[in-house]
C-alpha cells in the first residue's frame, strides 16, 4: 500500500495526462474482453484506480478493492483461472509491486492469464534514492510473457491510442494468442507486466458519458469468449484429432495432473487404458479412473508391469508418478498444449507432444484385462478404507412395526455412535466431496487434505481448483474468493489452519462488492502436520521439529471470523459435519473442523 505522504495536499484542477492515459488503457481492456479489475490503493496509481471506479460506475467492469497487494494478486489469479479471462491487478510503486511476485509466479507456472498494471515514478527518478522508487522493470524476471516499461504520458494525443493498443496486446499475450487470435504453444498463457510511469499531476476528475463496449469482432475477443464458454474448438486440447497417434500395444497408464482437463479422460477411455487422475486434474471421473494408484504402483503385478505412461498436466500430489516416469524400461510421453517448461522428472523423458490421440482400433482382450484389473483393485482398496457398515438388524418387521425391541435398541445405539464419531481427515474430504454439486466449485489448499482427497474420493465431474503451479499455501483464501466471485456458484475451500492464517488478511472484503457464497472449511490440527509425513520428522529432535516445522498455533478461529464479519460454525462429529455442509451457503463463512495431529 502506498506511502500516504506522497499524496498531494490539494487536488489538481486541470486535465491530467495520467488520467487520460489510464482511462484509455482500462477502456482498451474492456473492449478486449476484460471484466475484472483488482485495485490496491496507492498514490502513484491513483489515475488507474479512479478510472477503474468510473468504469465500474458505468457497469463496464467488476471492481475489487484490496488493501494488501499479495491478496490482490491471488484474488486476480482466482478470477482469471475460473473465468478463463485475464484479470487486471493495479498497484502503486515500490514494494507494492514486489508483493505481487508470488501470484505472478503461480500464474507463470500454471499458465493463468494475469495482467499487472504497476504504477511507477518517471525513469529519471530511478537510481537516485527517490522515495518509493526502485527498479521495477525486470522485477518478475522471466516469469512474465510480456513486459512494457511505458514512459510517463505528457498529453500527446497519440498516447491514448497507444494505450488502447497496448491493452489489446497485453490481453492477447496473456491468453497465449497472437494478433489474429490464434493460440501460440510457446510460451502459452501467463502473466503480463505493464510498468506505467506517471508524473504529476497524478490524476484529474474522470467522467465518461457511456461505457466502452466489448469488440466482439476482434479475433482475440472471439477466441477468448469461445474458450470461456467451453467451446471445444476454442483452445488447444491435449487430446485432439490432429494430435500424434499413440499406438496400442505396450501396457499403458494415463496420468492426469493439475490442469490436464477432460481431454485426458477422453484419451484414456479411447485407448482403453487405466487413468491416474489427480483430484485437481479436471479428469477425475469416468470408468477408467484408478483412485488408489499409489498403492497399485507399488504392488507386484501392477506397477512393475507398466511399460508406457502418457502424462497430461502437472502431477504434484505423489512421489510414485515421477518415480514411474524415471524407471528403466518405461516409455514416458508428456503432453502439454502450451507452455515454456515440460514436466520432465529426472530429465529422463524423451518424447514430448503438444497433442495426442489414441490409435482408433478396438482394444484386445489383454488390454481389457489390464484395465479391468486396475479399476477393480483400486475400488477394493478405496472401499476398505471406508467405515464398516453396522451389521445389525433394525428390529422392525415388514409391517413397519417393532418386533424386536432389544435389536432395535442396539441398532439405534450403533447409529447414534456413528453420528457422534469424531471427524477424521478421510471423513472430512469424503463429506465435502459428496456435498459438492457439479455446478459448485471446490478449491483445495496445499495441505494434507488435498492428498487425503486424492487418495480416496470417487470419480465425479466437479470443477476443482488449486494453486499447484508452485504448490504454495500463499493466497489460497484470496484465490478461493476469486473463484467464488467469477463463478457466482457456491464455493468450498478445503484448507489447513496454517494455510488460513498465512492468508488471513484476505478475509477482509471490500465493502462495495457482493459478498460471495464461499465456505472455507478449515481442517484445524493445530499446525503443519503435513511435515509429520516427511523423513525429517523421524530424524530431527522432537522439540526442534515442532518449533520450526510443525509450528503449533492456537488461534481462536471463531473470534477471527467475527472480527472480519464472516459466519462461523464448528463441527467435531460426523453429524455436525453433515449438518454444516448441508446448510445453505449464503455468504462468506468459516467452518472449523478440529482434527487430530
Amino acid at each position: 500500500m502506498a506511502d500516504a505522504s506522497t499524496v498531494p495536499s490539494a487536488p489538481f484542477d486541470g486535465r491530467s495526462p495520467a488520467s487520460d492515459a489510464a482511462l484509455a488503457l482500462l477502456s482498451g481492456f474492456v473492449r478486449a474482453g476484460v471484466r475484472d479489475v483488482v485495485v490496491a490503493p496507492g498514490s502513484r496509481s491513483q489515475a488507474l484506480a479512479l478510472a477503474a471506479a468510473e468504469l465500474e460506475r458505468l457497469g463496464a467492469i467488476r471492481l475489487h478493492v484490496r488493501i494488501d497487494e499479495r491478496g490482490a494478486g491471488f484474488l486476480a489469479l482466482g478470477l482469471a483461472v475460473e473465468s478463463g479471462r485475464p484479470a487486471v491487478v493495479v498497484v502503486t510503486s515500490g514494494t507494492a509491486v514486489a508483493n505481487l511476485h508470488p501470484a505472478v509466479l503461480e500464474a507463470h507456472h500454471s499458465g493463468v492469464p494475469l495482467i499487472v498494471c504497476a504504477a511507477d515514478r518517471p525513469a529519471t527518478m530511478r537510481g537516485i534514492r527517490a522515495n518509493q522508487t526502485t527498479l521495477q522493470p525486470g522485477i518478475f524476471g522471466g516469469s512474465v510473457r510480456l513486459e512494457r516499461d511505458v514512459p510517463a504520458p505528457v498529453g500527446d494525443p497519440a498516447e491514448t491510442d497507444a494505450a488502447a493498443r497496448l491493452a489489446r496486446t497485453a490481453v492477447a499475450v496473456s491468453l497465449g494468442r497472437d494478433d489474429r487470435g490464434e493460440p501460440s504453444a510457446h510460451p502459452g498463457p501467463g502473466p503480463v507486466h505493464l510498468n506505467l510511469q506517471f508524473t504529476e499531476p497524478l490524476s484529474s476528475a474522470v467522467a465518461l458519458e457511456s461505457a466502452p463496449v466489448v469488440d466482439e469482432a476482434d479475433p482475440v475477443v472471439a477466441a477468448m469468449s469461445a474458450a470461456a464458454s467451453g467451446s471445444p474448438a476454442a483452445s488447444a486440447s491435449p487430446d485432439a484429432p490432429h494430435g500424434a497417434i499413440i499406438a496400442r500395444g505396450p501396457r499403458t497408464v494415463v496420468v492426469a495432473g493439475a490442469g490436464a482437463g477432460p481431454g485426458a479422460e477422453q484419451f484414456a477411455r479411447d485407448g482403453g487404458w487405466p487413468l491416474i487422475a489427480e483430484v485437481t486434474s479436471g479428469a477425475h471421473f469416468g470408468p477408467n479412473l484408478v483412485v488408489a494408484y499409489r498403492e497399485l504402483l507399488h504392488e507386484p503385478d501392477f506397477g512393475d508391469r507398466v511399460e508406457r505412461v502418457v502424462v497430461f498436466g502437472h502431477p504434484t500430489l505423489s512421489r510414485e508418478v515421477p518415480a514411474l516416469m524415471q524407471r528403466s524400461g518405461v516409455e514416458a510421453i508428456v503432453v502439454a498444449p502450451s507452455g515454456i517448461e515440460w514436466f520432465n522428472p529426472g530429465r529422463r523423458v524423451r518424447r514430448f507432444e503438444r497433442a495426442v490421440r489414441a490409435e482408433p482400433q478396438p482394444p484386445t482382450p489383454e488390454a481389457r484385462e489390464w484395465l479391468g484389473r486396475w479399476v477393480h483393485a483400486s475400488r477394493s482398496i478405496v472401499d476398505a478404507g471406508l467405515p464398516q457398515a453396522v451389521g445389525l438388524q433394525s428390529g422392525i418387521d415388514e409391517t413397519g412395526h417393532v418386533s424386536d425391541y432389544a435389536a432395535q435398541r442396539e441398532y439405534m445405539r450403533a447409529q447414534l455412535a456413528a453420528v457422534r464419531a469424531p471427524v477424521t481427515r478421510r471423513m472430512l474430504v469424503d463429506a465435502v466431496w459428496a456435498a459438492t454439486w457439479p455446478h459448485d466449485r471446490l478449491v483445495f489448499g496445499a495441505s494434507r487434505l488435498i492428498r487425503d482427497a486424492d487418495r480416496a474420493v470417487p470419480g465425479r465431474r466437479i470443477t476443482v481448483h488449486a494453486n499447484r503451479g508452485l504448490a504454495g499455501i500463499d493466497g489460497t483464501v484470496a484465490t478461493a474468493l476469486g473463484v467464488a466471485v467469477a463463478s457466482g456458484a457456491v464455493t468450498r475451500a478445503v484448507i489447513g489452519d496454517l494455510t488460513l492464517l498465512h492468508d488471513v488478511g484476505s478475509l477482509l472484503l471490500d465493502a462495495g462488492e457482493t459478498r460471495p457464497r464461499l465456505q472455507v472449511v478449515v481442517g484445524n490440527d493445530g499446525g503443519g502436520t503435513i511435515f509429520d509425513s516427511l523423513e525429517v520428522a523421524g530424524s530431527a529432535a522432537e522439540t526442534a521439529f515442532d518449533r520450526v516445522q510443525y509450528t503449533p498455533q492456537a488461534v481462536d478461529l471463531s473470534a477471527l471470523a467475527t472480527a472480519y464479519g464472516w459466519g462461523y460454525a464448528r463441527a467435531t462429529t460426523r453429524g455436525e459435519l453433515s449438518d454444516a455442509l448441508g446448510a445453505p451457503v449464503e455468504g462468506p463463512c468459516l467452518l472449523e473442523v478440529p482434527l487430530p495431529r
